[in-house]
């Protein structure tokens, strides 16, 4: 419950900064636009992403009579998620890892790498394709494209302030120097919001993703199997393509220090802690917040 507050209000916090920055800089003409520039640029993104995605990691789908074992157990979860049957591809690669990707749950689509497979004990891997199938019952593509609308807009409008200088209401300069200040800070601003809100949608897939499957020692066994393994198989079509690697259950490109705060995936031992004290909950017996008996 505190994930989804907390994605509501950074939801809220990016739509305000966008509304300060657009009257700071082009005036309410200038929000207008630089939101529709975004707007065009993602609706594109949120229709075709999923094709686009598959297509770069050159997934091939699977029925239950090419993958049954995995097949059936997607089917499985998506059954107990009350989810309509995604499409399931299997992606030829060594790296560990899964994504879920489509606009809604009528049109998802799950993913998992051959290395994956090898990796995880079908337990564990149960406990992975509960996360996704909470991605898609969440509808977090769709969150996640709302916050990048959002943000290309605040960028648009920080590179027409850069480029332009800013206008007021009634179309005059603004002042110089908060236009400079606002060209630079607010594509950071807005770049740490959006990964807030992708931070906290993981911490949500997972309590989700323990619900489902009733396993959540099992997803926690698995985000450290997929880290430990992933630091020496690189990702290749990730490495290609970064922009995709927040789709994935743990973002094979993140780094420690400052760059947490750019990190589309909280820290691997938050995750587990959260997902002990739901297992830890469910052997007591009491409702953890967020369950259902």
């Amino acid at each position: 419950m505190f994930n989804l507050f907390k994605t509501a209000m950074l939801m809220a916090a990016i739509t305000a900064l966008f509304m300060v920055v657009g009257s700071l800089v082009g005036g309410r003409q200038g929000m207008m636009l630089a939101l529709l520039l975004a707007l065009g640029m993602n609706v594109f993104s949120y229709w075709f992403s999923d094709k686009l995605v598959l297509r770069m990691y050159n997934a091939q789908q699977v029925d239950e009579h090419s993958a049954p074992q995995f097949y059936r157990m997607v089917q499985d979860l998506a059954q107990r998620a009350g989810l309509p049957m995604p499409r399931v591809y299997v992606i030829e690669e060594d790296a560990p890892n899964a994504f879920a990707t489509g606009r809604n749950p009528e049109h998802a689509a799950v993913a998992a790498t051959t290395g994956i497979m090898r990796v995880l004990s079908e337990r564990e891997l149960r406990g992975v394709m509960a996360h996704e199938l909470t991605h898609v019952k969440h509808r977090d593509i769709l969150i996640s494209t709302i916050s990048a609308t959002m943000a290309g807009a605040i960028s648009a409008l920080a590179n027409f302030a850069m480029f332009f200088g800013g206008r007021d209401e009634n179309g005059r300069p603004s002042n110089p120097v908060a236009g400079i200040a606002v060209a630079l800070l607010a594509p950071l601003a807005a770049s740490l919001i959006q990964m807030a809100i992708s931070r906290a949608r993981e911490f949500e897939a997972d309590r989700g993703g323990a619900e489902i499957s009733g396993d959540p020692e099992a997803l926690a066994t698995a985000l450290r199997k997929i880290e430990a393994v992933a630091r020496g198989v690189p990702f290749q079509a990730v490495e290609e393509h970064p922009a995709t690697a927040q789709m994935m259950i743990l973002n094979p490109l993140s780094g420690g220090g400052i760059s947490k705060l750019f990190s589309t995936h909280p820290p691997t031992d938050e995750r587990v802690a959260q997902l002990m004290q739901i297992a830890q909950s469910m052997r007591r017996g009491a409702q953890y917040p967020g369950l259902r008996s």
